[in-house]
């Protein structure tokens, strides 16, 4: 399975991995924080592009309620963040959709903040669902504060001395988020709309500003109360305030998000495949300063690893990835020193190291390691990242034949074919959404057979499919074979649209028992959003932290801090 997972051109090149092997979910589930993550693309473009950020209202009494108020600017647009602080309500205080009660809410609207959009954004926001956005709004936010971190740094800052890393460790931020709605939920304004053109109109870019807004937030809010609380108050070192980052978790709803968007995901894989096998094919002589660049990419990954306390119950632990990343040391150290790798030379050195890791190390050190020689070619890594997108729509050709989709299905979804759904665990599970918690499940059949199945079949749907168009004639045209089986029309639209695509798809049964959800959800937190020091709990749920080590508001304006990902701990 691992010598297939890389793959060469004619000429020996390396090329795009095999995606039958690479759309495995546990493979997926491995992919570690890149330059095509969410959080380090769009920070590359705050850093270079100098994004000014500044506070423009504070006003919140000693009890934390009150309003608070950011102007951003990027290039010639302007846009405002406008967030609401209350005192925390043990009441209803809860990260889910149905709570009502947070410790802040708030917009990031498109223009500057006025009195009318200020004033509807507090009077709509709290109500939720059944609010309405302002036109000009972008997303919609809610946060809730790591009580116990929080009150630990306040009470810090109260009597002039700065809070212990020891004790920031513990989760690594001060505000949770708890929701971050864009994209039309509430009324905002629709993705597609922003258009390419917008410098907000890449893949999730709105949302991911908004998180780095609550996290600067969150430092603003402590440093302010501290210094109505105490005359002795001191601001935050700007060195913890780069360490703490926002905290994030997520569940079930992003297998969901997977499903509904092949295109988009197709895109983001190819983009981040083609950075690889770029790196990948780098050619390294003796005393190249890329490789000394990726030793201390590598060094710097290490002591983050073995400075992580999270506990890991499904995946390898950080300690084990450092361990494993150690161990390519010497051997880049050979490469700088001699050109050659286990004293032979190597026409693709990197190439030769990315296949040793696959072979003997955890999963996820392997990624670490495709995650850093990306960095060794920026360029490629940050075109590709400004080109993800995928829009939704799946159109029907039928002007196709039964015999040419039926080729397509078993080139494409062979591995779906082969899955026995009968066997025992196969339709174990079934996909609902919680009446009490308004929340995705996955639960036993058996214990729910009232449920309504909101997962994607698709393996079952793509058997039923392939069995139907076995029994048609294959010259036989597909607007007549959908009009005597108009339910397979979602699935060929399905399957035609993305014909071209070679990463849209785990390949997975997501109703059987040895499915693990936790494997897809990780793939869009770590992988895509870029989340940090992960927490996984019940092999379906992920905490972890945004922008842990990014720049203040001043880096940015100064352009500073390209290498802020993978932060050590502030020296005490």
């Amino acid at each position: 399975m691992t010598a297939a997972l890389h793959q060469y051109d004619a000429t020996g090149r390396p090329t795009l991995r095999n995606p039958q092997v690479l759309m495995r979910p546990e493979r997926l589930a491995a992919m570690q924080p890149s330059r095509l993550s969410g959080t380090w693309s769009v920070m590359n473009r705050m850093i270079a592009e100098r994004w000014d950020i500044r506070l423009e209202r504070m006003d919140v009494d000693a009890e934390a309620n009150g309003t608070i108020l950011y102007s951003i600017r990027i290039g010639d647009h302007e846009f405002s963040f406008i967030a609401f602080s209350r005192a925390p309500n043990p009441e209803a205080r809860t990260g889910r959709i149905i709570g009502r009660s947070w410790d802040m809410m708030g917009t990031l609207n498109e223009g500057p903040a006025t009195a009318d959009t200020i004033e509807a954004a507090r009077r709509e926001i709290p109500l939720l669902y059944r609010g309405r956005a302002t036109p000009n709004a972008l997303v919609w936010c809610r946060s809730n504060r790591s009580m116990r971190v929080f009150n630990g740094v306040l009470d810090a800052l109260c009597d002039g001395r700065q809070p212990q890393v020891e004790d920031l460790n513990q989760v690594c931020y001060l505000m949770r988020n708890t929701g971050l709605d864009g994209n039309g939920t509430f009324g905002t304004r629709a993705f597609p709309a922003l258009g390419p053109d917008h410098p907000l109109g890449g893949m999730l870019q709105a949302q991911i500003l908004n998180a780095y807004l609550m996290r600067e937030l969150s430092c603003d809010l402590v440093e302010h109360l501290a210094k109505l609380r105490s005359d002795r108050a001191v601001p935050l070192d700007p060195a913890i305030r780069r360490y703490i980052g926002v905290g994030n978790g997520s569940a079930l709803g992003l297998i969901f998000y997977v499903q509904k968007h092949p295109r988009l995901l197709n895109s983001w894989i190819t983009a981040r495949e083609t950075a690889i096998a770029e790196a990948l094919a780098l050619k390294l002589d003796a005393g190249d300063l890329r490789i000394s660049r990726l030793a201390d990419l590598l060094r710097r990954a290490i002591r983050f690893r073995r400075e992580d306390r999270m506990m890991y119950e499904t995946f390898a632990s950080s300690a084990e990835v450092a361990a494993d990343l150690e161990t390519l040391l010497p051997r880049l150290e050979e490469l700088f020193e001699t050109g050659q790798i286990d004293g032979a030379d190597r026409a693709y050195p990197l190439d030769t190291l990315a296949r040793d890791c696959a072979e003997r190390m955890q999963p996820e050190s392997y990624e670490c390691f495709l995650s850093l020689i990306m960095e060794l070619t920026p360029d490629v890594a940050d075109a590709g990242a400004r080109d993800v997108s995928g829009a939704d729509e799946l159109d029907v050709d039928v002007s196709a034949t039964v015999g040419a989709l039926r080729d397509l299905i078993r080139r494409d979804y062979g591995w779906a074919l082969e899955i026995d759904m009968q066997a025992e665990g196969a339709r174990d599970y079934v996909w609902y959404k919680s009446a009490t918690a308004e929340e995705p499940r996955r639960g036993l059949r058996s214990e729910v057979p009232e449920a309504r199945d909101l997962g994607l079949d698709l393996v079952r749907a793509t058997q039923k499919l392939s069995a139907d168009l076995d029994s048609a004639p294959a010259e036989e045209g597909l607007a007549r074979f959908l009009l005597r089986h108009p339910e397979h029309r979602f699935y060929v639209a399905r399957a035609q649209s993305l014909a071209t695509a070679r990463y849209h798809t785990p390949m997975a049964n997501i109703d059987a028992a040895d499915f693990t959800p936790i494997d897809l959800v990780r793939l869009m937190n770590v992988a895509l959003h870029g989340i940090d020091k992960t927490r996984d709990y019940l092999q379906r749920n992920l905490r972890g932290v945004l922008f842990h080590g990014a720049p203040t508001r001043d880096d940015l304006r100064a352009g500073a801090g390209a290498d802020w990902f993978f932060p050590g701990e502030p020296q005490q």
